[in-house]
């Protein structure tokens, strides 16, 4: 049963107001297109401030893999974000967005040293995560502060494909290697300036936060020189009605008192750092597709639409649920679909899904669309990426242009067989 902060009339009037001008983004900018809601990544921001206000120095970097068009980057840049990046290109767009190196942490994973050396030149905070690395590192730069990124092995995420903290990990150094990490530490005379965990995405149980950050604390008090720890993110979204979230409230109060007691026990006081990245974007982005056909099997009504994994790969790739509505006739009667793009694969978005009444021609709205949806879209089948458009301040603003098909020729080169 839904709960109503506001009367069933104002709530209906409020979903025909918001399907209307996505009716008209259509019209505007044709489909499929990305809308994203500057109000909302705002509102998902401050609910985290809120949540931790009782930490002395907070600090959140946004991870922009999540949705990395520079004018979101922006966005987080004016809400006095910092960023998470996991390549040199994430890197080189922060800075290209107004970040300075300062407010960048560069956490990759199994990439060559020159792009570590490539960081250094830049001057952002660099996170390492293998033995090896650190090693390395330490020889050749150890006057460079560096944070190192620990394994916990904890089993935190919605499945294994986005739980990246347990044993089997390729992130992280294992907290049982901790004898091995400060040895190199004190070989190399390196400094160490900040620990940092990230178990995965999706986690359903603050438990997981708690258990985690106390290893990573118990871990701190080897190294006497931190500046911050970081705790990486996963905070988990609600994709529907009734789904479960992270009680940002209960696990701020929780982690702030340890994390406090912790900066007590150490002898000052750190920044505690978190990058979220899909808590932050996900609600904000909705993305609007064209029913092409409507087919009817023996056992089965599928809608066809004018899109596919190609532009949103997440159903297919992490079995993830995305709401879909049909906003061009939100009051039809409910009936029974299979939501199927138009690549050459199965390339299914949704599963005998109850939607109100689809004709051909319809728009239908994906929800929970603005985290890991453009940013993982290809040109597969030699399709075109789809256009982005920016809702701030009361007007929209195109991001990003429609791909054509000289973008598709742009880096070809062809050769002449004759």
């Amino acid at each position: 049963m839904r709960l109503f902060l506001v009367s069933p009339f104002l709530y209906k009037k409020k979903l025909d107001m918001e399907n209307d001008l996505l009716l008209s983004l259509v019209d505007k900018y044709d489909s499929p297109l990305y809308v994203y809601d500057a109000d909302k990544i705002e509102e998902k921001y401050n609910i985290l401030i809120d949540g931790f206000s009782n930490v002395e120095k907070l600090k959140l970097n946004y991870a922009m893999k999540a949705l990395s068009n520079i004018s979101i980057l922006k966005i987080f840049k004016k809400l006095g974000a910092g960023l998470d990046t996991v390549s040199i290109q994430e890197v080189k767009l922060g800075m290209k967005a107004g970040f300075a190196p300062e407010e960048i942490i560069f956490t990759p994973n199994g990439v060559g040293f020159e792009e570590l050396e490539q960081a250094v030149e830049l001057g952002v905070q660099i996170n390492i995560d293998n033995i090896s690395i650190l090693e390395l590192f330490g020889q050749k730069y150890p006057e460079v502060p560096v944070c190192i990124r620990i394994n916990p092995h904890v089993m935190g995420g919605g499945n294994r494909k986005i739980s990246v903290g347990h044993i089997d990990s390729k992130f992280g150094i294992s907290i049982h290697q901790l004898p091995l990490m400060l040895r190199v530490v004190e070989n190399t005379k390196m400094r160490i300036n900040g620990i940092h965990m990230h178990t995965g995405s999706d986690i359903l149980d603050i438990d997981t936060f708690i258990i985690a950050s106390n290893i990573l604390f118990n871990a701190a008090t080897s190294f006497k020189n931190l500046e911050f720890i970081d705790l990486g993110s996963g905070f988990k979204v609600a994709y529907k009605d009734g789904d479960i979230k992270t009680d940002i409230k209960q696990l701020g109060e929780q982690l702030s008192t340890r994390f406090n007691k912790f900066c007590e026990d150490y002898g000052r006081s750190l920044t505690l750092m978190f990058e979220p990245g899909k808590f932050l974007v996900s609600e904000s982005g909705k993305f609007l597709a064209k029913v092409n056909v409507i087919k009817q099997t023996t056992s089965s009504v599928f809608a066809g639409v004018n899109t596919g994994f190609n532009h949103l790969i997440r159903p297919m790739f992490y079995d993830a649920y995305h709401h879909i509505t049909n906003i061009s006739h939100p009051n039809g009667r409910k009936r029974f679909y299979s939501v199927v793009g138009y690549i050459c694969e199965t390339d299914t978005f949704a599963s005998n899904r109850q939607i109100s009444e689809i004709s051909e021609g319809d728009i239908l709205c994906f929800h929970n669309a603005g985290a890991y949806c453009f940013s993982m879209s290809s040109n597969f089948n030699s399709r075109y990426k789809p256009a982005e458009v920016l809702l701030y301040k009361g007007k929209d603003y195109l991001i990003r242009e429609r791909e054509t098909f000289e973008d598709l020729l742009a880096k070809q080169i062809e050769i002449d067989l004759d």
